[in-house]
């Protein structure tokens, strides 16, 4: 068997990067980006006023002076005013550019308008550049905004947007075939015998790669039968990037998937990784370099192993920059005797201090999926300990 972070190594140096697509930026959100993105311009492009009120030179204000004359109303988008005199001032607007030969604003409730004048309280405090939002102070031109590998969401969007993005180089979804294995399986709308269940495990698969964005997923269910499921599996192998299957690679006499896909040329890297639950996991690549996972077919064990392994892999086919790691602490002490990996589904909370408390919520079996409604993830528990006290540090895995 392989270890846990073994089993990840080799699954992760096999993943190539997809291709690209050019699409309208309206249709980016979600999408990996695939392009560093630079600034055409300083940002802001001009010293931008950020308060309501008049613009003044401040050396005015150094000598006393406290009237000043209007000469003129500066709004947003408008090309700026210049004065030209001592004391004169120009009404400004939030947003605008500041006024030529003025260098600080003063706020509008601080001002008292009389005609063309405008008078400045004397108690007011007054610096020089205050409420002033300088060029280049977030970024000058030429600077990185965004890198290559970045998920597209508001605050990028907002940035392509004002960098004239109206098109982005973003990663091509790769077209993913969810098959699920079976006898005892038959679709969700069609009637149910006692002896048997309904396929879920192809259309959680499925519900995961939607909710991250990862994938162009189909979904297929297959009977346990080997020239069948070879044909099968070999037409999807030719039609789709990567393929997921859940069920049959265990020891037992219908177990057909691993023999399948051997026959089929895909390459074994790597068949039972020492954790629980999913210890029966399969993974190869075949002759074009497509990725092959074979998932065990009870329920938890395949959302465990498509999470821990299979959500990363397709992150970093898409170019994705891996997201930091996250720690959580354990609310009650845990024992396990079994001398491998345990994944354990959890509930999440935040203490007091901020702090993100695990509260165990272990499943009856393999099989019992339903036990984890209302669970955030699961955490990952070393092998090689049996107990794991309350309050310890673990690595947070989200579904």
């Amino acid at each position: 068997m392989t270890e846990v972070a073994q089993a990840e190594s080799l699954i992760l140096e096999r993943v190539s990067k997809l291709g690209t697509r050019t699409i309208p930026l309206g249709d980016a959100v979600g999408a990996v980006l695939r392009e560093d993105v630079c600034a055409e311009r300083d940002y802001p492009p001009f010293d931008r006023v950020t308060m309501d009120g008049i613009a003044i030179a401040y050396r005015d204000w150094q000598a006393k002076e406290t009237i000043y004359q209007v000469v003129g109303t500066q709004a947003a988008g408008a090309p700026p005013i210049k004065i030209t005199k001592p004391c004169q001032c120009v009404e400004i607007m939030t947003g605008a550019v500041l006024p030529i030969g003025t260098d600080t604003v003063v706020p509008i409730e601080r001002v008292r308008r009389r005609n063309s004048e405008a008078q400045i309280s004397a108690d007011t405090p007054v610096s020089a550049r205050q409420f002033i939002h300088p060029r280049g102070s977030d970024r000058l031109a030429g600077t990185h905004l965004i890198r290559s590998g970045t998920r597209i969401g508001p605050a990028e969007t907002a940035i392509l947007t004002s960098a004239g993005y109206s098109q982005v180089i973003v990663s091509r979804l790769p077209r993913v075939a969810v098959i699920s294995t079976g006898d005892e399986l038959v679709g969700v709308d069609e009637p149910i015998k006692p002896y048997q269940i309904r396929s879920s495990n192809d259309r959680a698969i499925e519900a995961s790669l939607i909710r991250h964005q990862l994938a162009q997923p189909t979904r297929t269910r297959l009977k346990d039968e080997r020239a069948k499921m070879l044909h099968s599996v070999g037409t999807l192998h030719h039609d789709h990037d990567v393929l997921i299957l859940s069920g049959g690679v265990s020891m037992g006499k219908y177990d057909f998937v691993p023999a399948v896909l051997e026959d089929l040329g895909i390459k074994l890297i790597l068949h039972q990784i020492e954790q629980r639950p999913g210890r029966p996991m399969w993974f190869g690549v075949s002759g074009e370099g497509k990725l092959v996972f074979a998932l065990p077919g009870n329920p938890v064990s395949t959302l465990v192993c498509l999470t821990r392994y299979v959500i990363p892999a397709l992150g970093q086919a898409l170019g994705l920059r891996p997201a930091a790691l996250e720690r959580v602490v354990l609310g009650e002490d845990v024992t396990f005797s079994s001398d491998l990996t345990y994944f354990l589904p959890v509930q999440l909370k935040i203490s007091s201090r901020g702090v993100g408390v695990a509260t165990p919520r272990p499943t009856n079996t393999s099989g019992d999926f339903i036990s984890l409604a209302d669970t955030e993830g699961f955490v990952e528990l070393s092998k090689g300990r049996n107990l794991f006290k309350k309050g310890a540090a673990v690595r947070l895995f989200r579904w």
